[in-house]
């Protein structure tokens, strides 16, 4: 099963490297990571989705805990949260596919952020399910290149004084 981890950290150079190697040496695979500074200049969020069962979701929050610069883990998968991905796809699009490609994009809310000759880049926001669906529709008219943020995630409801939500 996978599971989204938003852990906060300090905002200093190599906590990244720390965490994504803590993640190597127990032979686990990160999924999908994005990192971002927060609302404090001096805390990031690092938004962490990672597959195992719930033993092994225990042994890796156990090992985050022991890094210093690790401030708080939160193990939102089951709790209501908010979460999407952005993709940028570059297609293939020569006049005569132009318009069928421009529907796709329309249908998925998406915007073209970039017209070549014979090619686009189109932006998509959303959760899993959105970004593979536009992915697969636009794959036969030719995908050059894919780019994709990874997920990022926010519990639901107001957050309180003490960092609860």
């Amino acid at each position: 099963m996978k599971h989204t981890l938003s852990v906060l950290v300090e905002n200093k150079p190599g906590v990244l490297t720390r965490v994504a190697g803590l993640f190597a040496r127990r032979g686990y695979n990160i999924d999908s990571l994005a990192v971002g500074r927060t609302e404090n200049p001096e805390i990031s969020r690092m938004t962490i989705v990672v597959e195992g069962d719930d033993r092994v979701i225990e042994q890796v929050t156990k090992q985050l805990h022991k890094l210093i610069e690790v401030i708080k883990i939160n193990d939102i998968t089951e709790d209501e949260h908010v979460h999407r991905e952005l993709i940028l796809i570059k297609v293939n699009a020569d006049p005569a596919h132009r318009m069928e490609i421009m529907q796709i994009v329309n249908v998925f809310r998406a915007r073209v952020v970039d017209f070549g000759r014979n090619s686009l880049i189109i932006e998509v926001t959303g959760d899993e399910g959105k970004i593979n669906a536009i992915e697969n529709s636009l794959h036969p008219f030719g995908i050059r290149e894919v780019v994709r943020t990874g997920k990022v995630a926010m519990v639901r409801g107001p957050k309180h004084k003490n960092g609860k939500s």
